[in-house]
């Protein structure tokens, strides 16, 4: 039943299947700070070195001096490399599936179409049914001897009035009494047995409406009946297949699991509740990564703030009330996501950790483990990259003791970035028009100048050269925007106006100046008097190679003339 709608693709049969393509290895993802899957630490209590689940979460430090030590870098690099090549998301096509991982999916696809048709998904409700069903029978019986009592109350209650005319007839014989009890027992039991036909009417309208209403089950908005065609379904199971390496029961049990908790906690109208309005700074989604991937951004250095601090965890109250909005922040994010025409099925999360409280603050420590886990149980497989920023140098120290236990493909799933490397991180997922220009990057919200769709360009600056930008300003009166950033900055950098004619002098429209790496982008605008062009020009006099990012804008004709003017963002 549960293979009638299976892509051709699928169809292998499951006894051809290798039997040494299973997987022998507990492979359990870690998600990090949203969600995920985190391999077991604690292994007959030989491993308790740490409680916390995530490096840079529950081992949140205090922001140490920003200028490290050359050897400090070292160590964080070659942890960094031990990770490996970059994680591959895995395919959601069933022609891209490995023959145990499709023979798999079959699997729970049947037992999903067995339990929701047997309406047997939901054990403890069916039984609390039954258990209900059972308690009202004895009433049933109760009433029908009551019942039954009364009629024969009025039978002797007529006895009486019958007795002198009784008196005179002749007693009735032995065969006459067994043939009116033989009549009396046959009519009881035809009221009984209709009294069952109607019953049993009654329980099959019940279980063909429990049926039916169990055939429209959804998770995310997608349905779960396998056998309804919906390209989605098979996204959804693999989640929860990969969560748990593919072995179908567990798989199973936690579909059956996450289901239940989120009918307990009505996780399904979770979106028409309204938050505290400046939980907005603690996390936010904010833009795509080069992959179509949501991106959601959490601030740990907010809970720095002890009123925001104790608005946030100062109750248990207060500290449901946070886990209720963060799951809300991750159903709005799913909503971003596409589980059926190919696009993005998971999100990226990146994970500032400047000015974090630190591992004291006990409130945090606790909310964020409850948060993790109920995120990992309930939320598998969402998470495609989990990115550490302005990562405090114990955090890796933290990451070299447990990172043994955490498989190669978990760990290829983490990133670090110290704070002179964060722009640099970002980069490698994330376009720098989608990237905060708090974090070096060129989004800013409300943008009145560029807007995500204006592309950026990049120029390479060698060690001990110089490069300019030239942009062209043939149209006198035309206002020119522009921004620029330089990865790790250290370089001297000035902007200046050339005029075509020339007769004329050339306008400084900034002086050059050393740029210290902590930085962050320059944004200025300039209307030209005259015909020619502006010029940025980088110095780089250090050894390394610089990345520079710039992209700039002509607006309309001005027929005033504006006063050249900078305005930069660090």
């Amino acid at each position: 039943m549960a293979e009638e709608a299976i892509p051709k693709e699928m169809q292998v049969a499951k006894d051809e299947v290798p039997q040494e393509q299973e997987p022998s290895k507990k492979d359990v993802e870690v998600e990090g700070a949203a969600t995920g899957d985190v391999k077991d630490a604690e292994k007959d209590g030989d491993s308790k070195k740490s409680n916390d689940p995530k490096p840079g979460l529950a081992a949140l430090v205090d922001d140490e001096k920003e200028n490290e030590g050359v050897s400090k870098d070292s160590v964080v690099d070659s942890l960094v490399a031990e990770k490996g090549a970059s994680f591959q998301e895995e395919s959601n096509l069933p022609s891209d599936l490995k023959d145990f991982e499709k023979k798999a999916l079959l699997d729970l696809r049947s037992k999903i179409e067995d339990a929701i048709l047997n309406n047997t998904l939901f054990e403890e409700e069916k039984q609390q049914a039954e258990e209900a069903e059972k308690a009202r029978s004895p009433e049933k019986e109760g009433e029908e001897k009551e019942k039954s009592t009364v009629n024969e109350g009025q039978g002797e209650e007529k006895k009486p009035e019958e007795l002198a005319v009784e008196e005179g007839k002749e007693e009735e014989k032995p065969e006459n009494l067994g043939f009116n009890r033989e009549k009396n027992e046959t009519k009881q039991k035809e009221e009984e047995r209709i009294e069952e036909e109607e019953q049993e009417k009654i329980n099959i309208e019940i279980g063909e409406k429990a049926i039916e209403v169990d055939e429209e089950i959804k998770l995310w908005g997608v349905p779960l009946l396998p056998s309804k065609g919906d390209k989605g379904t098979d996204v959804i199971l693999l989640k929860f297949l990969r969560a748990r390496e593919f072995k179908v029961q567990e798989a199973f049990e936690m579909l059956r699991n996450t289901l239940k908790w989120r009918k307990d906690n009505n996780i399904d109208t979770i979106l028409e509740e309204e938050f505290p309005p400046e939980l907005s700074s603690v996390a936010y989604m904010q833009g795509m990564d080069r992959k179509g991937h949501p991106i959601c951004y959490n601030i740990f250095g907010t809970f720095l703030n002890d009123e925001m601090y104790n608005k946030t965890f100062g109750t248990e109250e207060l500290c449901h009330k946070f886990l209720r909005w963060r799951f809300q922040l991750m159903e709005r994010g799913i909503k971003k996501l596409d589980f059926g025409s190919g696009g993005a099925t998971s999100m990226l999360q990146v994970n500032d950790l400047r000015n974090s409280p630190g591992p004291t603050k006990k409130e945090l420590r606790q909310a964020m483990k409850q948060a993790v886990g109920l995120l990992q149980d309930n939320y598998p497989e969402f998470v495609s990259r989990n990115i550490f920023i302005n990562v405090p140098f114990w955090s890796y120290a933290f990451y070299a003791v447990v990172s043994p236990f955490f498989t190669q493909r978990s760990k290829n799933k983490f990133d670090f970035a110290r704070p002179a490397r964060v722009t640099e991180t970002l980069l490698k997922y994330i376009d720098a028009q989608e990237i905060p220009v708090g974090y070096g990057g060129f989004h800013r919200e409300n943008d009145p100048d560029f807007s995500i769709e204006d592309g950026v360009s990049e120029v390479i600056v060698k060690g001990g050269s110089s490069e300019a930008i030239e942009i062209p300003a043939p149209e006198v009166g035309t206002k020119f925007t522009w921004e620029i950033t330089v990865l790790g900055w250290e370089v001297n950098y000035k902007e200046q106006f050339v005029p075509k004619d020339e007769g004329s002098y050339t306008m400084i429209v900034q002086k050059g100046r050393k740029v210290g790496w902590q930085e962050g982008p320059r944004r200025n605008s300039f209307t030209n008097k005259e015909a020619g062009m502006l010029v940025l020009t980088i110095d780089n006099a250090t050894f390394k190679k610089k990345r520079v990012l710039y992209r700039y804008k002509p607006n309309s004709t001005s027929t005033s003339t504006t006063t050249p003017s900078s305005s930069s963002t660090t």
